[in-house]
């Protein structure tokens, strides 16, 4: 299986994803670690690309993220695309709670990075960021699908957590 998960900023996409490495035993490409240098620091377009298309030669893998610069590498690659399509109020709520776990308890983003109280109360703060995109992509997505370059993606959408679970016990 080569499986691309998308879904909201805070939906639950890399939680899955290791689910899913873990219980079919496939690598987890996180696409974070891939984007994004120590000091928050982004590295440049076709670095991140060559990183991504190089980090998906396996038979099988699960990515999860949703950066539209590496999208048509990643779709062009997968089998399967999970949207984790929850609702705003379950979006935030997650987001809301993992932000202040990681900026109390000092836990890594990725590569060094970590969030900050200074950068929660900013304009780049993924809180904001979280809100301001979530109508956006509900209604880019289904358009995506329907794309004849799409037509070979098994799409599954939950549409909550109880879904997901479900789906996942199936999936093993």
């Amino acid at each position: 299986m080569r499986i691309s998960i998308i879904g909201g900023v805070g939906s639950g996409k890399t939680t899955l994803a290791k689910q899913i490495s873990q219980s079919l035993t496939i690598p987890h490409i996180e696409l974070d670690y891939l984007c994004w240098e120590s000091n928050w620091v982004k590295v440049p377009k076709e670095v991140f690309r060559e990183r991504v298309a190089d980090s998906l030669t396996e038979e099988s893998w699960v990515v999860d993220g949703q950066y539209s610069k590496v999208r048509d590498i990643i779709w062009s690659r997968a089998d399967t695309v999970v949207w984790l399509d929850y609702s705003l109020v379950t979006v935030m709520s997650r987001i809301t709670k993992r932000s202040l776990t990681r900026i109390i308890t000092k836990q890594e983003v990725c590569n060094g990075n970590y969030e900050t109280w200074r950068k929660l109360f900013s304009n780049k703060s993924i809180i904001l960021h979280s809100f301001k995109s979530y109508h956006k992509r509900r209604k880019k997505y289904p358009v995506l699908f329907q794309k004849p370059e799409h037509s070979h993606l098994h799409i599954v959408r939950l549409r909550s957590p109880k879904a997901t679970q479900d789906w996942l016990l199936n999936l093993v």
